[in-house]
């Protein structure tokens, strides 16, 4: 569904972004890993179309985007780690306003917000104002208008940062639900155990480069010793041992 190949992008003599590659398939979620500072974030905003690469392209459905009026920009949602919500408007009113920004218009609009606001089970909400809602709700209501108009690839910027459990877990039940229907997702994240959850493949940077691509299986054969028996490798250990242990800022 979608395929990044070769993706540079420096800033100055920063180097954000250096030869990145990697493919999503439909019915499936990749987590992107990395340390503060590794290259997630300019990664996904390339794949979005908000950067353009120095070096690369990014292939949706095996075709190159042509610009910003290109019909395969509406292939792709992202949702951002900041939260892109207007406190003083209503749930409606918002994705009302997102909807209006992908060209969606009444009765479709309509169909789109119900849909949105189901999946995200803010529906009873739908009509209060924003400013109103728990950090949970306001995260489920972001997911809401990345899902406006449909998209076959999901791009999903740290979702679940500063929620309780609770709506951790209902984002989670979304987003695997989200999969079943056939769409692709895009998963950055800290939480290791979100990705052990979700991720059917993972892709770790560091220093703007990809360090390791494979099933969390694949990634436990990179440590240096094998588990003891009955151990179970989790994904941090392997994260830890590839990207080091320094802090990072």
């Amino acid at each position: 569904m979608l395929e990044a190949t070769h993706l540079r992008k420096a800033f100055g003599a920063l180097v954000a972004v250096d030869d990145v590659s990697l493919r999503l398939e439909a019915g499936q979620i990749v987590g992107l890993l990395g340390p503060n500072g590794a290259g997630k974030t300019t990664t996904v905003s390339i794949i979005a179309g908000l950067i353009t690469p120095d070096r690369g392209e990014v292939l949706i459905n095996g075709r190159a985007r042509t610009g910003d009026a290109d019909p395969l920009k509406r292939k792709v949602g992202l949702v951002p780690q900041d939260l892109a919500l207007y406190e003083e408007l209503s749930a409606r009113d918002n994705l009302r306003f997102f909807g209006a920004l992908y060209g969606l218009a009444g009765v479709e609009l309509n169909g789109a917000m119900t849909s949105a606001l189901h999946i995200v089970g803010l529906a009873e909400r739908a009509n209060d104002r924003v400013k109103t809602f728990s950090g949970g709700m306001k995260r489920r209501l972001n997911l809401a208008a990345g899902l406006l108009h449909d998209p076959d690839v999901l791009l999903l910027d740290e979702p679940t940062v500063g929620v309780d459990p609770q709506s951790r877990n209902a984002i989670f039940d979304n987003l695997e639900e989200l999969r079943r229907q056939g769409k692709a997702l895009l998963y950055t994240t800290h939480y290791m155990e979100e990705v052990e959850r979700l991720a059917d493949r993972v892709v770790i940077i560091d220093n703007g480069k990809v360090i390791a691509n494979d099933t969390l299986a694949g990634l436990g054969r990179l440590l240096p010793a094998p588990a003891a028996p009955g151990e179970r490798v989790t994904l941090e250990s392997v994260f830890l041992t590839l990207t080091g242990r320094s802090l990072r800022d």
